[in-house]
């Protein structure tokens, strides 16, 4: 069994699917909405085989609460190598986008950063 997409809710469809296109190569698929209901989609692929949806409804809102709020706490993306995780922390930093740690070695050994990207949500860039 493996795990065949992961959905996200956002405010902003467009400018969400713009930030995982620029910065982490992924593919977006021909857009769907519901007219009826006014919800919209996109599946965004990536190399590997993963794929993201990014929802949206007329009454999405901002998530509010902190960041450790109960649920998903981030999306991980192997990047393939620490000179990579540093270069794309590095360009995000320089776009504007507030990275919340690293790049660094955690005490499990891991080389990662993470960035607090489109709406708040997390992204881990690892190895």
């Amino acid at each position: 069994m493996q795990i065949a997409h992961i959905a996200l809710y956002v405010t902003d469809l467009e400018r969400a699917k713009s930030f995982f296109e620029r910065y982490l190569g992924a593919r977006a698929g021909a857009g769907y909405h519901n007219v009826k209901t006014g919800f919209r989609s996109c599946f965004l692929s990536f190399d590997g085989g993963a794929r993201l949806e990014l929802m949206n409804t007329p009454r999405t809102a901002a998530r509010g609460g902190g960041r450790k709020d109960a649920g998903y706490a981030h999306l991980a993306f192997s990047l393939g190598s620490r000179e990579a995780v540093e270069e794309l922390t590095e360009r995000l930093r320089r776009d504007g986008w507030e990275v919340l740690s690293g790049p660094r070695t955690t005490g499990d050994g891991c080389f990662e950063s993470c960035v607090a990207a489109v709406e708040g949500n997390l992204i881990e860039l690892t190895v």
